[in-house]
């Protein structure tokens, strides 16, 4: 048994030690591993990045491999991220492009200190802008140069950013045309779900008028107004949704949030809810002539269960329902929580 367990921790740590020797130490900031850059490209990156990181503290690392091998882009571009501690400690400021050659993919992974600037739309919208156009024509160096050209610009130049955010904003407007599309559509479900509760409801109204003229056992009526709860419930999910929806749509979040942060709401919906149907019950009591109020607790009037709740509706109770470079370079000890966007062409 010691035996046993002693080889299941080595066979452990050599698996560790095997998955963090699966990632590359990284001892330049642009490393070519696929060998997809002429030596005077690779210069030309690395001096643009180095003083790029000189001016700024930033650092916009670039890796290219051939393949991922088992990992996501999303992982190993994480992993590596991590592992080499791109940014520096307490800035979080380091951006690693991770280009595998043949998976066709890349990824911008971006540090906690940058995704406020670089956001994941942005990251997007650079690798399917300008990124995947060049790499369908096999360019790239042309992809990844004029990548790294927009990201230096837009942290070196906030109005650029905000423009860019702009426009990704008003591309991304939906035209009124489709939210009134929307809109018709999800009000079907507004109204499928109204009529459900509707039904319901009126059911729910004339069991509890039945208990308080004596016609239903207060027992059974117990039982089968928990039921009809059930169905009322699922109307209120059907109505509920689609407004939902729609309040995300129109920018209503922030009232939203402000809805699920304090619950005090319900307690008067609630409140509301049963004043109302005691409201309702009373009315139609005075409307059928009923003016006696008696309650039967175990026996029901068995003509005005038949002929109020039929068996062929839900009012039935009961029934089923490298190289070249002499500069340094290293991790500043930054780290990353997955931020940024990936692409494949």
């Amino acid at each position: 048994m010691l035996k046993a367990r002693l080889f299941g921790f080595l066979f452990l740590v050599f698996s560790l030690c095997v998955a963090q020797e699966g990632y590359p130490k990284l001892t330049e900031i642009v490393t070519d591993n696929a060998r997809i850059f002429t030596q005077p490209q690779l210069e030309e990156l690395r001096t643009k990045l180095y003083q790029f990181e000189s001016e700024t503290t930033n650092q916009l690392v670039i890796l290219t491999i051939e393949e991922l091998g088992n990992a996501t882009i999303e992982q190993y571009a994480l992993e590596v991220f991590n592992q080499n501690k791109l940014g520096q400690e307490g800035k979080d400021n380091g951006i690693l492009i991770l280009f595998s050659e043949l998976d066709r993919e890349v990824r911008i992974e971006v540090g906690y200190g940058l995704e406020p600037y670089i956001t994941d739309a942005v990251a997007s919208r650079i690798i399917r802008n300008t990124m995947i156009p060049k790499f369908k024509e096999e360019n790239y160096f042309g992809g990844l140069d004029m990548a790294t050209d927009q990201i230096i610009e837009f942290l070196n130049n906030p109005e650029a950013l905000d423009e860019f955010k702009a426009e990704i904003e008003a591309d991304n407007e939906m035209p009124w045309w489709l939210l009134g599309v929307i809109g018709l559509f999800l009000m079907m479900f507004v109204a499928a779900g109204g009529f459900v509760f509707y039904k319901g409801y009126s059911t729910l109204i004339e069991i509890v008028r039945g208990m308080l003229i004596g016609k239903l056992a207060v027992i059974r009526g117990v039982f089968m107004g928990g039921f009809m709860v059930i169905p009322m419930i699922f109307g209120l999910v059907f109505m509920g949704m689609p407004i939902f929806f729609m309040s995300l749509l129109l920018g209503l979040d922030d009232a939203l949030s402000g809805l699920v942060k304090d619950f005090t709401w319900i307690l008067f919906v609630v409140v509301a809810f049963i004043a109302l149907t005691i409201v309702l019950v009373f009315k139609k009591m005075r409307t059928k002539g009923d003016e006696d109020l008696k309650l039967s607790f175990f026996k029901s009037d068995k003509d005005y269960m038949s002929k109020t709740f039929s068996s062929s509706g839900t009012h039935s109770f009961g029934s089923g329902s490298s190289g070249g470079s002499s500069s340094s370079f290293s991790g500043g000890g930054g780290s990353s929580g997955g931020g940024g966007a990936s692409g494949s062409w």
